[in-house]
């Protein structure tokens, strides 16, 4: 069996016969990812939430993106939050469960009093949280990303959002390899990093495979799948939404491919049965909740309650 393999230590590769990793009838390719998820993570499934720090405005041409200026969605549109406000609501997430808060910003990346600021509160939420700090600010330089590590960042998340094939079809005003260069520096920092993508843009499941190839390649530990919502007002607002069956594939595959990295449920979750039921006991290992920026109807509670009622647990103990 290939799940057991790859518990072994065996890795799948891209030139491998992977077509097992389609034909294989769902629920038989989810229970051998459910055998390598227990393997790696017993039954911790690790939360974490995020903040919109800074919304709308941006210049890039993301076509999912509702916060592209080239797009006419009505979202809201503000500078950088208050530090103030920001611990606020980290303090809150703690107190309610949480493993790591993150806050994700608008924008190519931040500019020079922006990130002054950014640096100001996560020295601020060093000194006042437990949990761990995460950062997602985009392309950032590398003396941008050593200044987060040293005001208490422990992991910068930058998506690569799809296939290195793909990803012109979805932004043309940076490249896969703007992305790529980022997360190295990020590594480079001493900074963990979080990638992954969305899967439903238009793309095939040999992108969604290349994918996860591509993330094994850079040593990614956590991994967020989103799953498109197509959002009235951007180029991607009359794709279909993803059928639950090839969501939970995907899943599968990403854990099979990454067997070590936490495979992460974020925007999308909803379109799931039981809001993800299956997912966290056949391969996901890892989720955002709480109030996030395209999302469930979820919320920390209803998380932590939901993993009790599939016997697993968040593993945040205070200290």
């Amino acid at each position: 069996m290939i799940a057991e393999r790859i518990i072994a230590g065996e890795r799948l590769k891209p030139d491998d016969d992977l077509e097992f990793l389609l034909k294989t009838p769902l629920e038989k390719l989810q229970n051998g990812a459910k055998l390598i998820q227990e393997k790696f993570f017993g039954n911790r499934i690790d939360f974490c939430t995020i903040i919109n720090g800074k919304s709308g405005r941006c210049g890039e041409d993301c076509k999912y993106c509702a916060q592209s200026a080239r797009h006419k969605t009505g979202i809201d549109e503000y500078p950088f939050l208050p530090p103030e406000k920001i611990l606020e609501v980290a303090l809150s997430d703690e107190k309610a469960g949480v493993n790591r808060f993150s806050i994700v910003t608008s924008g190519r990346n931040l500019d020079e009093k922006s990130f002054e600021l950014a640096i100001e509160t996560y020295k601020l939420l060093r000194d006042k949280l437990k949990i761990e700090l995460c950062a997602s600010h985009g392309i950032l330089t590398a003396e941008q990303l050593k200044k987060l590590k040293s005001a208490g960042v422990k992991r910068y998340h930058h998506n690569l959002e799809t296939s290195r094939r793909f990803f012109p079809q979805i932004c043309t005003t940076h490249t896969f390899d703007d992305r790529i260069r980022t997360i190295k520096l990020a590594q480079a920092a001493d900074l963990e990093v979080c990638s992954g993508g969305i899967i439903g843009m238009g793309e095939n499941w040999q992108d969604r495979i290349d994918l996860a190839f591509e993330l094994a390649n850079l040593g990614i530990k956590s991994i967020p799948i989103n799953i498109l919502n197509p959002i009235k007002g951007t180029p991607l607002e009359n794709l279909k939404i993803l059928a639950p069956e090839d969501i939970l594939r995907t899943i599968a595959i990403f854990r099979y491919i990454n067997p070590t990295a936490n495979v992460r449920l974020a925007a999308g979750r909803k379109f799931l049965p039981d809001n993800g039921a299956s997912a966290f006991l056949h391969g996901a290992s890892a989720a955002i909740t709480g109030n996030m920026l395209t999302t469930s109807n979820t919320n920390i509670k209803s998380d932590l309650k939901l993993l009790n009622s599939l016997g697993l647990t968040n593993n945040f103990k205070e200290e």
